[in-house]
């Protein structure tokens, strides 16, 4: 599929907005059974969201479950892992590999296959076990985090405290050969000029992409996660050199070369292609 950057999320217990959302150009929706709905709402948000997935869509459709060590998660699962319009599980506040393992046996049908297992770290305790949560098992297929919860957690106030978490959990993905993780959502839906300025942040971090509560957000995030004009121009000319002359070499403008640069370089431009 088309690489993904925007990850848009509406509660399971609002289908009017889960319509709008797949048709609000997101590249995945979330459908939220977890914070976004009320405890009474629950067991509503549940059925809705199987009837919902009862049949494929345009967009794929991940399905955040509640918390994995509570009483409704069992109940979430048994709902929604089999049926044909789920594209993804997000599994949330994960805190060790065993939890991904024992998802990734449950919902796997008897002719083999689990559905797609993304886990949320939303705790120290998850942090610290990113890279192990990561290589749990073959069906995981990402790992973000969720910052409201781990920032609670450890008590951090200023944003820039959370970034020592952020390059653990962006590291734990590549190691693993994951696909880097995107941002965590920016709770203001007003404040857009601060989303940009923390997508821009979070791009020199090596996120890819940033989930979303507003449709709204969706073009900021995309527009601060493409290449630029420049950049695209620049990768261009580093693969074009790079396929006339093997080997490590210096540019016309005094920039050098060699076969990191040059993937890098291709990795800008199947994003610019979004391929």
């Amino acid at each position: 599929m088309t690489t993904p950057l925007t990850w848009l999320y509406a509660p399971g217990d609002r289908p009017h907005v889960v319509a709008k959302a797949l048709a609000a150009g997101a590249d995945v929706v979330v459908v939220d059974l977890e914070d976004a709905v009320a405890p009474h709402r629950k067991a509503y948000a549940r059925d809705a969201t199987a009837e919902l997935l009862t049949e494929r869509h345009p967009v794929p459709v991940h399905v955040r479950v509640n918390a994995l060590d509570g009483p409704l998660a069992a109940a979430d699962l048994k709902a929604v892992a089999a049926l044909p319009g789920l594209s993804g599980l997000r599994l949330p506040k994960v805190t060790g590999p065993q939890q991904i393992t024992a998802i990734a046996e449950r919902t796997a049908p008897a002719d083999g296959g689990a559905p797609a297992l993304f886990a949320l770290l939303e705790s120290a305790l998850g942090i610290e076990h990113a890279h192990a949560i990561a290589t749990a098992h073959p069906s995981l297929r990402g790992i973000a985090l969720g910052e409201a919860d781990l920032r609670a957690d450890l008590g951090v106030r200023e944003d820039a405290g959370l970034d020592w978490s952020r390059s653990r959990v962006i590291v734990a993905a590549r190691a693993a050969h994951l696909p880097s993780p995107p941002q965590s959502v920016h709770p203001d839906i007003r404040d857009l000029e601060g989303l940009a300025a923390s997508c821009a942040h979070g791009r020199t971090l090596g996120f890819l992409g940033r989930a979303a509560i507003h449709p709204r957000q969706l073009p900021i995030i995309e527009r601060a996660y493409l290449p630029t004009p420049a950049e695209i121009e620049k990768a261009e000319t580093i693969v074009k050199a790079a396929t006339t002359e093997q080997g490590a070499q210096a540019l016309p403008d005094g920039s050098f070369i060699d076969a990191a640069v040059v993937a890098m370089a291709q990795r800008t431009l199947l994003l610019a292609h979004r391929t």
